[in-house]
């Protein structure tokens, strides 16, 4: 990543394609300021730059009849290797985020399950298969925000 610092307009910029990663040119050159051209401009100098890594569509798991979202803590084993742990997650499609972290826990998943049922088999997966020695589960009954 590019180690030019971003201005205020490159922040509305960002701030703006993050709530709505569909905004045209226009409407992000009004938000900054800017005319479509300039905004247009801008946004393939923050894609050079790394800063925007790329486009996507954000899709809410629960439209997948995925309704059961939960946030899993991990503490793998001793024995267990955490690269491996973090290429093996990815095969589960409940798993929506992986996160290797500090503290008492190795990992935080964020996952989205059809019911408790599955949420149930995910935790009894990871303790047999993946190395898991401990889980703490939380789930959750409303997401404020979510801006990545």
């Amino acid at each position: 990543m590019d180690s030019e610092a971003s201005d205020d307009v490159d922040r509305v910029i960002l701030r703006t394609l993050v709530e709505n990663g569909r905004a045209s040119y226009r409407d992000l050159g009004e938000a900054a300021g800017l005319s479509a051209n300039a905004a247009a401009d801008r946004v393939r100098r923050l894609v050079r730059r790394g800063l925007i890594t790329g486009f996507t569509a954000t899709v809410d798991p629960r439209g997948d009849g995925r309704a059961v979202h939960a946030l899993i803590d991990v503490r793998l084993s001793a024995d267990r290797e955490s690269d491996e742990f973090g290429e093996q997650v990815k095969q589960f499609d409940a798993v929506i985020d992986a996160a290797h972290v500090t503290g008492r826990f190795d990992y935080h998943l964020r996952v989205a399950c059809r019911d408790t049922g599955e949420l149930d088999e995910l935790l009894r997966t990871l303790k047999r298969r993946l190395g898991v020695a401990v889980t703490e589960t939380r789930i959750v009954l409303r997401t404020d925000v979510r801006r990545i």
